[in-house]
């Protein structure tokens, strides 16, 4: 009996090793809540930048982002994709239509200026 449990203990510690080595860490997360594109964030995560204007930040409102719109297969519906202009900022967006590399593109008022825009499928919003 006691060789049984011994045998079972030495079981359960061997079937929990490789757990524990699976995990890794890749890329340089941003610890300071800086924008992914300028920390470089961790490459296998997929997040949105946040350097984008933001509706309930008056400040950042009324100018374009420089955000980087990344290729990738965007599962975004036209209107999830019309929100997240709308919140980023702005008006009247229109003509939204997913091009070849993933990436909606339209167009949409800021401060009175009609621009062109982008939203990739990991919702970085950019004025082009």
């Amino acid at each position: 009996m006691r060789q049984t449990l011994t045998a079972l203990g030495l079981l359960a510690l061997l079937g929990a090793t490789p757990a524990l080595a699976q995990t890794t860490t890749t890329g340089k997360p941003a610890p300071d809540a800086s924008t992914s594109e300028k920390s470089g964030g961790q490459q296998a995560v997929t997040r949105p930048n946040t350097d984008r204007p933001d509706a309930n930040k008056p400040g950042t409102t009324g100018t374009a982002s420089s955000a980087k719109l990344e290729e990738g297969a965007n599962s975004f519906t036209e209107g999830q994709t019309r929100k997240r202009l709308e919140d980023a900022g702005y008006k009247e967006v229109k003509d939204l239509k997913k091009d070849d590399k993933g990436i909606w593109r339209g167009s949409a008022m800021l401060n009175g200026k009609s621009v062109h825009v982008g939203v990739d499928f990991k919702g970085n919003v950019a004025a082009q």
